[in-house]
């Protein structure tokens, strides 16, 4: 049960010289995946003390706001908070295991699931309410749509020292960050859970048929350090393809490879 530090339809990561391209394979981690994504894209554009970073926030705020005014996120969150912690505290009666680092990380998801539970189901209420960021959303989708004529209360408060903006997007940030980070949270307890194997693209080409028994969500392909390759994942819970591409350029086709190609699979 190795852990390390957190790390997806196909998302890159990129470490140590690795590619880390992932496919979920449930509509659950599909909602987490796109969360995380906007999340840490909403928080690197927070701390920037510029006008355009400020506005990449508040467009990126309101898709995690249209993502979690679909369906019930938050009780989603719980769940797998909840899935989580029965299987750690399954751990604790083994051999072998690391106790304290265990219940360290059982005692994070329980103060998670608190976190979560604490904002209670009116939790985007004062997103939802904000006069101020409907009427940003209401011209968002419309091209060009919050430029100075459009919005002229917008651009004055982009115009407002960045303490001033600050302290309103953190108190928007706010609302959502518990069920935000829950959710990074879980989503590296489950990239952890399975540890990547060797496998080879015959011809830049892999299938693989899980177990009827299998619990798969998440699929990670890991390549190492090979620029002209990249990987096209498809497939369900049953059954997964992964292609081997080769990329060129923007303005050429990629096509699949004719070489074998080594990688890691994990099956989380």
């Amino acid at each position: 049960m190795a852990m390390a530090k957190p790390a997806g339809n196909v998302t890159p990561h990129t470490a140590s010289g690795q590619g880390f391209y992932e496919l979920p394979l449930s509509e659950r981690m599909r909602t987490f995946l796109r969360l995380e994504f906007l999340y840490q894209q909403m928080l690197y554009n927070s701390e920037a003390d510029s006008r355009w970073a400020t506005r990449a926030t508040i467009s990126t705020l309101l898709e995690i706001l249209a993502i979690l005014l679909r369906g019930d996120v938050r009780g989603e969150v719980h769940k797998e908070l909840d899935h989580q912690i029965n299987a750690l505290q399954r751990f604790q009666s083994q051999p072998g295991v690391d106790s304290k680092r265990l219940d360290t990380l059982i005692r994070n998801l329980v103060d998670s699931r608190g976190e979560v539970s604490a904002i209670g189901t009116q939790y985007l209420q004062p997103l939802k309410e904000s006069e101020f960021l409907r009427a940003i959303q209401h011209r968002n989708s419309i091209p060009g749509g919050t430029c100075e004529f459009d919005l002229p209360e917008y651009n004055h408060w982009l115009r407002q020292s960045y303490a001033r903006r600050e302290q309103d997007l953190e108190r928007w940030i706010g609302a959502i960050r518990p069920l935000c980070d829950a959710v990074v949270e879980v989503l590296w307890l489950i990239r952890e859970s399975a540890e990547p194997l060797d496998k080879t693209a015959i011809n830049g080409m892999y299938q693989h048929s899980m177990r009827k028994d299998a619990q798969c969500r998440l699929l990670r392909v890991i390549l190492g350090n090979n620029k002209d390759l990249y990987p096209e994942i498809s497939g369900s819970q049953h059954r997964f393809t992964v292609r081997f591409l080769e990329w060129s350029t923007i303005e050429s086709r990629a096509v699949q490879t004719g070489h074998d190609v080594s990688f890691q699979l994990a099956i989380c």
